[in-house]
């Protein structure tokens, strides 16, 4: 099991330091003080924020937020907390389940969670990668056989007991997810660099 936030150093350019800050099963209710507080001290450029899985969990779990209250609400304080620490905020819409209609389309059940983080970020005037978007846009480019490799497809995942673990990534979805936002990140940071920059391309 490996999450995307492992695997983007490898995408960005030589002179760009990456820090993984991500606390697996953590929201943004539950996401400890202490780590984020430790994350600022650093100092650094920017701060990526993602959050949308763990708040979609059901209303009974302590991690579990509403995507039209506290959760929008909760993403702003993550917003002003970093650019009151002189960070600058950029939003990251939760990436898409591994999950496929009969269709072939990929589910959207983070959809709201999505569109509330998207709203805050147009609120506050902050930078979006909407991979929400991008990696629905893979998934179905490649589909559910394509894709395979992607998660670790546990059939005794706790989330969704005997349908499989289908947001978990292994390695090569987590290096897939990456390089989607690598290249979002880049077009932000350095719109007008030259191809020669490691600009990835997940096409």
């Amino acid at each position: 099991m490996r999450g995307w936030g492992q695997m983007l150093g490898e995408y960005l350019p030589d002179h760009m330091v990456f820090t993984n800050a991500a606390v697996c099963g953590a929201s943004t209710r539950t996401f400890p003080l202490e780590k984020w507080n430790s994350l600022l001290a650093l100092c650094p450029d920017y701060v990526l924020i993602q959050f949308g899985h763990n708040d979609s969990h059901a209303k009974e779990n302590i991690e579990s937020t509403d995507a039209a209250t506290d959760y929008p609400q909760n993403i702003r304080r993550f917003i002003l907390g970093a650019r009151s620490a002189g960070v600058v905020p950029v939003c990251i819409t939760p990436v898409r389940r591994r999950t496929f209609l009969d269709n072939g389309r990929v589910t959207g059940e983070l959809e709201p969670y999505a569109a509330a983080m998207k709203a805050v970020a147009a609120e506050l005037g902050v930078p979006v990668i909407d991979l929400h978007a991008s990696s629905g846009v893979l998934y179905e480019r490649l589909g559910e056989t394509g894709t395979e490799t992607f998660t670790v497809n546990k059939t005794d995942n706790a989330d969704r007991p005997g349908l499989g673990d289908r947001t978990h990534f292994t390695e090569a979805g987590a290096r897939a997810v990456a390089c989607l936002v690598a290249e979002a990140l880049l077009k932000i940071l350095v719109p007008d660099a030259a191809p020669g920059r490691r600009r990835p391309s997940c096409s």
